[in-house]
């Protein structure tokens, strides 16, 4: 048997462990970063990188005639920055490019799952309204539709920790938290490596459609600073008001990841503080003098 090949669009935090794993799972991987000094950075991995633009239709075509074909393609890549026209040019108009040069077989997107708007509180399946108020939430639904339309798979993921980086436990470390409210605003998040292991069992499957990436535990606000506060005997965060320009919107929802795990697929870390307990890398960087 041959072996199957896979293109990982967007080596950063997520991408370079989906193409990690890829490659430990027996795929010939070939990994894509927006610059050439990005793809330098990645000399030691074991998988090779090179830079190409995906919203560059011409590149992206001359890549996939040089390197192609593949047998799957991930879209995994981040805007970088917040801007409507940053979330255009590189979800919409790249999965648009990979889809039409690079993924003739299957496509894989990383959305979000903030383009579930709900603020109740209520639990949210694949089949729940997704009609974010945001219009980087909106470009996210036009790139998903995209995708499905086209036969791929569409994973919104929750929030991602993992390998020293956790923005809840940076601001909790460097005295930036607050608790809004009443600290009842639901918090739903997937380690870094959960993400890219459900990518990679999602892979394996070439299941299309839409799935949530999860773990298995949302929290309230108020209950992660109570565990951190006692866990690292340090005071509560102060109260404070909810902040009306969050990137992506703000929400409140218990997300389900009940399809995912249809599929045979388990967070290796089922709550934050089960990751927080074990993952002794997820600390790194969060904090200094402890």
């Amino acid at each position: 048997m041959s072996t199957r090949s896979v293109l990982v669009a967007g080596c950063g935090f997520l991408g370079v462990e989906v193409a990690r794993q890829f490659q430990k799972s027996g795929w010939q991987v070939l990994g894509l970063t927006h610059s050439t000094e990005t793809a330098t950075k990645l000399i030691t991995e074991p998988f090779p990188a090179v830079a190409c633009d995906i919203a560059d239709s011409a590149a992206v075509g001359a890549l996939a005639a040089a390197r192609g074909p593949f047998d799957l393609v991930v879209h995994c890549a981040s805007s970088g920055r917040g801007e409507a026209a940053d979330y255009r040019r590189v979800y919409l108009e790249g999965a648009r490019n990979l889809l039409e040069h690079a993924a003739p077989s299957f496509l894989i997107f990383t959305s979000s799952t903030s383009v579930y708007p709900q603020l109740d509180g209520s639990r949210v399946t694949e089949e729940s309204p997704a009609d974010p108020t945001r219009e980087t939430g909106r470009i996210l639904r036009e790139t998903e539709e995209l995708v499905i339309g086209g036969g791929g798979a569409v994973l919104r993921l929750s929030a991602l920790y993992g390998a020293g980086r956790s923005v809840l436990l940076r601001k909790f470390f460097q005295g930036e938290a607050v608790i809004e409210g009443d600290g009842h605003r639901w918090i739903n998040q997937i380690h870094r490596d959960d993400a890219a292991s459900a990518i990679l069992r999602l892979g394996e499957e070439k299941a299309p459609g839409l799935f949530n990436v999860t773990d298995d535990t949302p929290l309230s606000q108020l209950e992660v600073y109570q565990w951190l506060s006692h866990r690292f005997g340090r005071p509560l965060p102060p109260r404070g008001e909810s902040n009306p320009n969050r990137k992506r919107g703000l929400s409140s929802k218990r997300v389900s990841n009940s399809r995912m795990r249809s599929l045979g697929w388990a967070p290796t870390f089922p709550s934050f503080f089960t990751a927080v307990a074990h993952d002794p890398t997820l600390a790194e960087g969060c904090w200094t003098g402890l």
